[in-house]
């Protein structure tokens, strides 16, 4: 059930980059692509068998992320289904808590350890909600400084992941390391999510500095 639960919620951050977009075809193609290849290794358990192999995968995974941010113009860029994204992060967080209680992520990767990703999933929520109901613009240093911190949050927790992963480079969390994320189907949790909701920070980031450049 956590798992057909992780699927929709990593089916769902393609929908709503694809909507947030403006409905680039290409970007959602080529992550479609790359989480079908990404998705078959870790069926196969070829990450579990061969971890060394993971760092690759995320370093072909900033690719996409580059290429999303210099790709997508700002004319295209629909503020309230990347927020969508980031109410994502609530969901993610609760099934995190449950990959803990199983045994295959550390404690210090959920929001009774170190991760306090919910907070902004939470704020998000709230925003997209003030936005639908009021039709009203947030003040540009706001979205700034909501962006920044949600940025340094995730890049925070993305640390823990990989220093707590069972990798040459492990520092953390050897009594329960993280290997959920060399499984199927949480291994799109580093692929597909966690990417996604970057780009989403950094796009609203990109519309929101341009439009203050060419007032």
């Amino acid at each position: 059930m956590i798992a057909i639960l992780f699927l929709i919620i990593s089916l769902l951050s393609l929908l709503f980059l694809y909507q947030g977009t403006g409905r680039d075809k290409k970007l959602l193609l080529y992550f479609i692509v790359w989480q079908i290849i990404v998705g078959i290794l870790a069926y196969l358990r070829v990450f579990m068998d061969y971890p060394i192999l993971f760092p690759f995968v995320i370093l072909a995974t900033f690719l996409f992320l580059i290429y999303g941010i210099r790709a997508v113009t700002i004319k295209h860029i629909t503020t309230n289904y990347l927020l969508a994204n980031h109410v994502l992060r609530i969901p993610v967080e609760l099934i995190l808590y449950q990959l803990y209680l199983e045994g295959v992520i550390p404690k210090l990767m959920t929001y009774e350890g170190y991760n306090f990703d919910i907070v902004i999933g939470i704020s998000a929520l709230i925003i997209l909600g003030y936005q639908l109901l009021t039709n009203r613009k947030l003040k540009p240093k706001f979205i700034w400084l909501w962006n920044i911190i949600g940025i340094v949050f995730l890049l925070f927790i993305v640390t823990l992941a990989i220093l707590s992963s069972p990798l040459p480079i492990q520092q953390l969390a050897f009594d329960q390391p993280n290997v959920a994320l060399l499984m199927f189907p949480y291994c799109f949790l580093p692929t597909c999510v966690v990417p996604i909701v970057l780009l989403s920070h950094l796009l609203w980031l990109k519309k929101n500095a341009l439009k203050n450049t060419n007032l």
